[in-house]
């Protein structure tokens, strides 16, 4: 029986030859590696048949980048190549709804330093003391906090716990007034003129010259949040007006 050559050489003899059944083997023989580390992630929202598929990525990544010549074990070389593919996979791809880069990692330094806080007080900290802490505002705060629960939704067929048995969907009509008028140039003039100048103008911006919410409070000067709240009113309202006409 042959005796396998040692690790090293073999990944030499890959990094020389780029023979794809080697590197299959090499593959193979190291998988338990990212299903270990796969399972390090397991219990925050993915499934660890899918962290495994992540971490396999990484696992090829470190075997295609791997340089036996360097005298460093395949192991301590892949661990932070699998474990950051892993972090970027639910960084990148695992919320439910897009989030800014900016805003996703300001979230995690809130949930660190909430955790913090509420082991030094006590209790859960105030959202100003969480900014304190993080030399943030407040705003920004309250918008990381907002973003941290669009990692995950509810299904449309989830009942919201109300104990009458009916999901989100139900609660959710076939037309919404409030978009409908705003395609209706004759109509939304007048719906326009019932909203303050900041609501007339992002309405405008928004679906006049079709900027996002992102772009909108860039040039308002304002959160992207506020943005949001304030659209959400200004549609409410005009959503009432055209039903009251």
């Amino acid at each position: 029986m042959t005796t396998p050559a040692p690790a090293a050489d073999r990944f030499a003899e890959y990094r020389r030859t780029r023979d794809r059944n080697l590197r299959d083997e090499l593959i193979v023989e190291h998988i338990g590696l990212a299903r270990a580390l796969a399972r390090r992630y397991a219990n925050r929202g993915e499934s660890v048949e899918d962290l495994q598929q992540v971490a396999m990525v990484g696992l090829l990544k470190s075997v295609e980048r791997f340089e036996p010549e360097r005298r460093l074990a395949f192991s301590t070389f892949a661990t932070p190549t699998i474990t950051g593919e892993i972090k970027r996979h639910f960084r990148d791809r695992a919320w439910a709804i897009r989030v800014p880069r900016t805003l996703q990692e300001l979230g995690q330094q809130v949930t660190r330093v909430t955790g913090e806080l509420t082991l030094t007080l006590g209790r859960s900290p105030r959202v100003a003391e969480i900014a304190d802490a993080l030399g943030a505002d407040v705003e920004s705060v309250l918008e990381a906090l907002e973003a941290n629960r669009s990692y995950s939704t509810e299904s449309l067929d989830a009942e919201p716990g109300d104990g009458f048995g009916f999901g989100y969907d139900s609660s959710l009509g076939t037309l919404e007034p409030g978009y409908e008028a705003v395609e209706h140039s004759s109509l939304v003039r007048d719906l326009l003129g019932r909203l303050p100048e900041r609501e007339q103008i992002i309405v405008r911006l928004r679906f006049e010259e079709g900027l996002t919410q992102s772009q909108i409070a860039q040039r308002v000067g304002i959160s992207q949040m506020h943005v949001s709240r304030l659209l959400a009113g200004a549609l409410a309202t005009m959503r009432a007006v055209a039903d009251q006409d």
